[in-house]
């Protein structure tokens, strides 16, 4: 899918998830919901950092550029020596290794570390780096025909404002792991989540994605998985414009009003 649609469904995932824990006795304070689910909006563009055309390359100016090209060397290399005999050589490496559970689990842990261990700066620049890419995601008409340092300012100011309302521990800094020294642990879980709905929206599309890796199906340890061929679609074709999209919107909106209380769809 598009970067819009990868945000959407990030956002609305997080949000589902967000009713879902309400559902089992562990509401979210309403700063963890809209926190986490900007998190998750971000996140979901963040596997597309082995693909040097896609929104994240854009992001962050020449740093994410020069990140884009290490991680897409760094995938391909790791797919070329880790493939089976069905799976084919191939150059360049989209949607191998950001694309798989594994690195969803990685980048998540390694999100909660940075929060746990790194303090009030550690919080900082996750909320930074995962609002600007929720911004470029969320709001990408806009944002292609104005300028990248008003997005970063939008961040920067976003995660100033957002970490000051966390630090009460009644908005969420202990939600979910409450023992000492926990706090913010739960961070990491937008992460993972919008790295596997990135995942399951790749998987819908014509070339499949395979996030099963390293488990081996058959002769291929990259084996592509998806839906029915026949009901994939192509990026930014009018199924993923006109129907995904509007319907990711409407889950997240109904997701939001029942984790807040408003609504009950159980």
């Amino acid at each position: 899918m598009m970067g819009p649609a990868h945000s959407l469904s990030g956002a609305a995932a997080w949000l589902a998830a967000g009713a879902v824990a309400a559902g089992l006795g562990h509401p979210m304070p309403w700063p963890t919901l809209a926190v986490g689910a900007l998190i998750c909006a971000g996140a979901a563009l963040a596997p597309d950092l082995d693909h040097k055309p896609a929104t994240i390359s854009r992001a962050f100016g020449p740093l994410s550029r020069l990140l884009c090209v290490i991680v897409e060397h760094i995938a391909e290399a790791v797919y070329n020596g880790t493939r089976m005999k069905g799976d084919p050589h191939r150059n360049g490496g989209h949607r191998t290794l950001t694309h798989t559970w594994p690195w969803a689990v990685l980048i998540g842990a390694g999100s909660s570390a940075i929060c746990v261990y790194g303090g009030r700066w550690g919080v900082l620049g996750v909320l930074f780096v995962h609002l600007v890419l929720a911004i470029d995601g969320l709001l990408w008409r806009q944002v292609k025909s104005g300028h990248q340092l008003i997005v970063w300012l939008l961040g920067a100011a976003g995660a100033w404002i957002l970490a000051d309302v966390l630090k009460d521990p009644g908005n969420g800094r202990t939600w979910l792991f409450t023992h000492p020294g926990q706090q913010y642990l739960w961070i990491g879980l937008p992460v993972v989540l919008g790295a596997l709905v990135h995942c399951i929206g790749d998987a819908i599309t014509v070339s499949g994605c395979p996030f099963l890796w390293p488990i081996p199906i058959g002769r291929k340890r990259w084996y592509p998985l998806g839906t029915p061929h026949f009901m994939r679609f192509r990026a930014g074709s009018p199924v993923e414009l006109k129907v995904l999209m509007p319907m990711f919107m409407v889950i997240g909106g109904l997701s939001c009003l029942d984790a807040l209380g408003l609504i009950k769809l159980r």
